[in-house]
C-alpha cells in the first residue's frame, strides 16, 4: 500500500497561493511544520486502515480542486487552507459513515493538524459521475494517495488518459466512460481499465469514418503507455473505441455488449451523448428493432438442435480419445509401435491381448464399438443420442478404463520378469567368461576375493551384481516393483560395460602374447598363435601352419580365438619356423 513519501504533499505546498498566510518567514520553521504533519498523516492513515480495514482508499485532495468541493458541500470558506482528507468505502458500509466520520475526526483533534474530512462510498463517487460534476471526480481521481487497494490508482490512470484523449482532438469526442470490473466495485491493482471512447462522426466529410475511427483509435492507443507511467500504476488501460453512428447502429440492434455498457457505464466526460441514453434505457425507451428481435427468436429456434449436435460431439470426442488413446498406450507399453485409432487399433489390440489370454473378447468388442460408433458420428449417419445411450456407453467406458489400469499391471509385471532375467542372465555369461564356470555363489565370491579386493574391479561392481541378485530373488516373491526392476537395470548396465571392457583387455593381452610379424624378401606377413594352433595372414588369405600350409578361414581363426581365452598363455610350436622357411624362404621376425 502507498505510504507517505512525497515532499510535496498536495493542499501542504508552501508556494501555492492558499498556504500563503500560514507561511512562516522562517525557512527552517516551515519545514519543520511540514514535516510534522506529514508525520502526523501517516499515524492518521495507520489509525484509519487498522481500525477500517474496509476501507478502499484514503487520498489528499489537490489544493486547484479544493474551491469546488466547498462550493458544492456547502463547507466553510476557511477550510481551503485545510488538509483536505478523502476516504473511500465499499457501498455496504454506507450507513456507518457518520459513526466512522465521528470516530476518525476526534483522532484528527488528537494531531491538533487542520484537517478536513471526506467519506464517501463508491456508489457516490458514481453519482457525481452520472450527474455530470466533471471537476468534482477530477480533484478524487488526480488526489494524492496515502493508501489504495486499486480504485484510486485505476481512477488515476483513466482520468489522465481522458485528459490526453481531450488536449489532442476534444471536439471529436463525445463520451469518454468508465465500464468493467472497475465500475462493478471488484477492481483491483492488477486489474485491467475499461473504458469506452465515442467519436463523433456525423459532420466527417474529407475521410471515410472507418479511416477515422482507425486515425483515432491509433492515437488514443498510443496515450496508454503515457498515462499508465504519468499514474504510476500497474492498471492496464483497455480502451474501447466506437464512432457514434456504429454505436447507435448496435443500440438499435440491441447488441448486448452496448446496452450492458450504456446500463452500468460511468461518464468521466459527456457532452450531453451518453446520460440520455442511459436515462431513455432506464424509462425503457430503448428498445431493439423488429429485425433484431426476429433475429434473436432465430437464436431460440435453433438452441435445441444446436444443443443436440455438441452433446453429440462432446459425448463421441470424449468417449473415442479417451477409450483409443489408452488402448494405444498398451499397445505400446507392450513393445507394440502405436496403430492407427480408427483403422488399425481394434487388430491390433486384438492380435495383443485377446489372442494371448491376457484381456477378455467383451472388452475388445466394446474398443470396436466406440471406433465404429466414431465413424459413424463422422459420416453423419448418427444425428442424435439419448440420455440412456449415454449414461450406458460412460459406464462401459468406465469398465473399459479400469480393466486397462489391470492390464497394465500385468504387462508391466511380464516386462519386469523379461527384464530381470535378461539382466541376471547377460551378467553372470560374462562373469563366466572371466571367473570360470561355477556356482552363483562361487561366482560371487571368486568374484570379490580374487578381483574386486585385488582391485581389478571396484566395490561398486560388487554392489551392484548383489542387487541384481537380490532383486531376482524379491520380483519371484513379489516384492520387487518396476522402479526396483529399473534401477536394477540400470546399475547392470554399468557392471556389464565394465565385465565387457575387462574380458576385451584381457583377449587383447591374450592374442599380443601369441602375435608377431615376419619379414620376407619382397612383403611383410603375419602371423597369430592361438590355441595350439597358428595361421598366417598374407594379402587377405588365411593359411594354417602345419607340417605346411594349409588353406584355412576367418571361422577357423575365431573359434580358436575363443578357445584361447580360458587358457593364460599361448604355446608356440617352434617347429612351425622349420616349416615356414621351407615354404617361403629366409625371412625376419619383426615383431
Amino acid at each position: 500500500m502507498n505510504n507517505v513519501n512525497s515532499d510535496n504533499i498536495p493542499g501542504m505546498d508552501t508556494n501555492n497561493d492558499y498556504n500563503k498566510p500560514n507561511i512562516q518567514p522562517d525557512a527552517a520553521k516551515a519545514k519543520k511544520q511540514f514535516e510534522k504533519t506529514k508525520k502526523e498523516l501517516e499515524k492518521l492513515k495507520n489509525f484509519i486502515i487498522k481500525k477500517y480495514k474496509f476501507v478502499q482508499a484514503i487520498s489528499v485532495l489537490p489544493p486547484q480542486a479544493i474551491k469546488f468541493f466547498i462550493e458544492e458541500e456547502e463547507i466553510p470558506k476557511e477550510s481551503e487552507k485545510h488538509v483536505h482528507l478523502n476516504i473511500i468505502i465499499p457501498d455496504e458500509k454506507e450507513k456507518e459513515i457518520e459513526k466512522i466520520k465521528k470516530e476518525i475526526i476526534k483522532e484528527i483533534e488528537k494531531t491538533k493538524e487542520n484537517v478536513w474530512l471526506h467519506i464517501r462510498n463508491v456508489s457516490e463517487i458514481w453519482e457525481i459521475c452520472t450527474d455530470q460534476k466533471f471537476e468534482l471526480t477530477g480533484g478524487i481521481f488526480m488526489s494524492f494517495p496515502l493508501y489504495d487497494k486499486g480504485i484510486l490508482g485505476a481512477l488515476r490512470v483513466a482520468e489522465i488518459h481522458k485528459s490526453l484523449v481531450l488536449q489532442k482532438f476534444e471536439k471529436y469526442v463525445v463520451s469518454y466512460v468508465l465500464g468493467g470490473s472497475l465500475v462493478r466495485g471488484d477492481a483491483v491493482k492488477t486489474s485491467d481499465v475499461d473504458v469506452f471512447v465515442i467519436i463523433n462522426d456525423t459532420d466527417v466529410k474529407r475521410m471515410p469514418r472507418l479511416e477515422l475511427r482507425e486515425r483515432l483509435r491509433s492515437i488514443i492507443y498510443k496515450y496508454v503507455v503515457e498515462a499508465s507511467s504519468l499514474a504510476g500504476v500497474q492498471n492496464k488501460l483497455e480502451p474501447q473505441i466506437y464512432l457514434l453512428t456504429e454505436f447507435w447502429d448496435a443500440v438499435k440492434d440491441a447488441h448486448p455488449v452496448m446496452f450492458t455498457f450504456i446500463r452500468d457505464g460511468v461518464p468521466i466526460y459527456d457532452r450531453g451523448t451518453f446520460m440520455p441514453w442511459k436515462a431513455l434505457l432506464k424509462m425503457g425507451k430503448l428498445k431493439p428493432s423488429p429485425e433484431a428481435i426476429e433475429m434473436f427468436m432465430s437464436m431460440g429456434d435453433e438452441v435445441i438442435p444446436r444443443s443436440k449436435k455438441t452433446l453429440l460431439t462432446e459425448v463421441f470426442t470424449s468417449i473415442f480419445w479417451g477409450v483409443t488413446t489408452p488402448a494405444q498406450a498398451m499397445i505400446m507399453l507392450n513393445g507394440g509401435a502405436p496403430p492407427n485409432a480408427k483403422k488399425e487399433l481394434v487388430r491390433e489390440f486384438k492380435k495383443e491381448f485377446l489372442d494371448n489370454k491376457m484381456i477378455e473378447k467383451k472388452y475388445v468388442d466394446f474398443l470396436e464399438k466406440v471406433v465404429k460408433t466414431w465413424r459413424d458420428y463422422e459420416h453423419e449417419k448418427i444425428k442424435e443420442i439419448s440420455g440412456t445411450e449415454i449414461d450406458k456407453l460412460l459406464k462401459q467406458t468406465g469398465e473399459f478404463l479400469k480393466r486397462l489400469k489391470e492390464l497394465r499391471v500385468d504387462i508391466e509385471k511380464k516386462f519386469n520378469e523379461k527384464t530381470i532375467e535378461q539382466i541376471y542372465k547377460d551378467t553372470f555369461e560374462l562373469l563366466k567368461s572371466v571367473v570360470g564356470k561355477k556356482s552363483r555363489e562361487e561366482t560371487i565370491n571368486v568374484f570379490e576375493k580374487d578381483f574386486v579386493k585385488k582391485g581389478k574391479f571396484n566395490p561398486q561392481d560388487l554392489r551392484i551384481l548383489k542387487n541384481v541378485v537380490a532383486a531376482r530373488e524379491d520380483f519371484k516373491k513379489g516384492k520387487a516393483d518396476s522402479q526396483r526392476i529399473d534401477r536394477a537395470r540400470k546399475d547392470a548396465e554399468i557392471l556389464i560395460n565394465n565385465l565387457v571392457e575387462f574380458s576385451q583387455r584381457c583377449d587383447l593381452v591374450s592374442l599380443e602374447k601369441g602375435r608377431m610379424r615376419l619379414k620376407l624378401k619382397d612383403k611383410a606377413v603375419e602371423l597369430l598363435s592361438c590355441d595350439n594352433k597358428t595361421f598366417l595372414f598374407d594379402s587377405g588369405t588365411v593359411k594354417k601352419v602345419t607340417t605346411k600350409l594349409e588353406n584355412s578361414s576367418m571361422e577357423e581363426v575365431e573359434k580358436s580365438i575363443q578357445a584361447q581365452k580360458s587358457k593364460e598363455t599361448v604355446e608356440i610350436d617352434p617347429k612351425i619356423f622349420e616349416v615356414l622357411k621351407k615354404e617361403l624362404g629366409n625371412f625376419e621376425i619383426l615383431i
